[in-house]
């Protein structure tokens, strides 16, 4: 299992609207919603890579409470979370399954688990309003010493016929997801992540590779504020064709962001529950 590569990431938001807003500014092609039968919904950022930003919304509450009664540990954690950190902030991390069953298995042999197997479908729309059904199945880690963050496996039963190639295209020149920053408190959860790869966890272990992407705590060479939350996971690292056309963008649009040597970082706001830091390519 140690070959794992990073799938997405979610980010919890009190209006997939506001998210929408929010990512469209920052110069993202944000997909149609997406709406789950356990009453979340949600609306993506996915990149060519493979890789995608998950933001996450309750649309129905009272889906949502029956779904946490029956077991579902997706909707329950989201609602942990809220509970902790409030309605914007970053959860979970996600990573590509081809046999969920058997990451199952594994977590519940490293008694890791984080609960019960989900499968489910839901419609899923490219630009131009195509619809077709996805089908997905996960399977949960978590332990018990991080509340604010989980981790799960995703694999795609059904992937649909739909173009995703145009929502894959960002005006702010995004190619993808380069890395993820954890706080300075994140050491269990990181050692989660091993454990859940394969790997033998390390008490003085302060980073982890998937296949796709660096995962790290927070260091003192961080951009001021990176972190300063206490969150477990704290910021997303992008790169980008041209960070010049990237801060004149901002500019236009109003974001505040801090130009330093690691990129241009642009603190939380409402419907962006992380750091996001934009990158030159290496």
């Amino acid at each position: 299992m140690t070959q794992r590569a990073l799938d997405h990431l979610v980010l919890p938001t009190a209006s997939v609207d506001a998210a929408r807003d929010r990512l469209t500014r920052l110069g993202f092609t944000v997909a149609p919603n997406g709406v789950h039968p356990f009453g979340t919904v949600n609306a993506c950022v996915y990149f060519t890579g493979g890789t995608f930003l998950e933001a996450l919304a309750l649309g129905d509450g009272e889906a949502a409470a029956t779904a946490i009664a029956h077991g579902n540990v997706f909707v329950a954690r989201d609602h942990v979370f809220r509970a902790m950190r409030g309605e914007e902030g970053f959860s979970a991390i996600v990573l590509a399954s081809d046999d969920a069953d058997r990451d199952h298995a594994a977590f519940a042999r490293l008694d890791i688990s984080g609960g019960d197997m989900l499968t489910f479908s839901r419609p899923s729309a490219d630009a131009h309003g195509k619809v077709g059904t996805a089908t997905f199945k996960l399977a949960f880690a978590a332990d018990i010493e991080t509340a604010d963050a989980f981790l799960f496996t995703c694999q795609r039963i059904d992937a649909p016929a739909i173009d995703r190639g145009s929502l894959e295209r960002h005006a702010n020149g995004a190619t993808g997801i380069c890395e993820i920053v954890a706080g300075e408190h994140a050491g269990s959860f990181i050692r989660l992540i091993e454990r859940a790869v394969g790997r033998s966890p390390h008490d003085t272990t302060h980073a982890v590779e998937f296949t796709n992407v660096a995962m790290r705590m927070v260091g003192p060479d961080d951009p001021p504020g990176v972190g300063e939350s206490g969150a477990t996971l704290a910021a997303i690292a992008f790169t980008v064709r041209d960070l010049d056309a990237v801060s004149h963008l901002f500019d236009a649009g109003g974001i505040d962001y801090l130009a330093t040597p690691a990129g241009l970082v642009v603190p939380p706001a409402v419907g962006q529950g992380a750091t996001f830091i934009f990158r030159r390519p290496n």
